[in-house]
């Protein structure tokens, strides 16, 4: 998964600041934005280089080459799409004031984590319970 971009500093909260105050949600609002926008880019750019790299090579193992790469570059891109609806959904949460909470059972999730994973809906106690649980069903 693509990181968060790191063009914005790290947010420092004053003393005594609640949490998910303004400020630190326009901080989130503002490392979002700058991601997804981050990522749109890179898609207009594999939209470029699909159309520039459109060939039709004779040999079957160039287009077998190029075939592969194009597949690699495409789950690439759908990662991403994920991504940039995964991103639009946090954005939605911070609209509707249900962000940095935990989903699972409603504690802070924190900044640090956050900074981390702007994304991110649960603590980390409960992360790791789910992935534990994951874990042990698949054996």
């Amino acid at each position: 998964m693509a990181a968060a971009p790191r063009k914005v500093a790290p947010y420092e909260p004053p003393p005594d600041e609640e949490y998910m105050s303004p400020a630190q949600l326009d901080h989130f609002r503002q490392i979002l934005g700058e991601w997804r926008r981050e990522l749109m880019e890179q898609v207009d750019r594999t939209v470029v280089h699909m159309q520039d790299e459109a060939a039709n090579f004779p040999d079957p193992l160039d287009r077998a080459t190029q075939e592969e790469e194009l597949g690699i570059e495409l789950r690439t891109r759908d990662r991403e799409r994920r991504l940039i609806l995964k991103i639009n959904e946090t954005l939605d949460r911070i609209d509707q004031d249900d962000y940095g909470y935990c989903e699972t059972c409603g504690v802070e999730i924190g900044l640090r984590r956050l900074e981390a994973r702007p994304t991110a809906t649960q603590c980390v106690d409960c992360k790791a319970l789910d992935e534990l649980r994951e874990r042990q069903l698949r054996g």
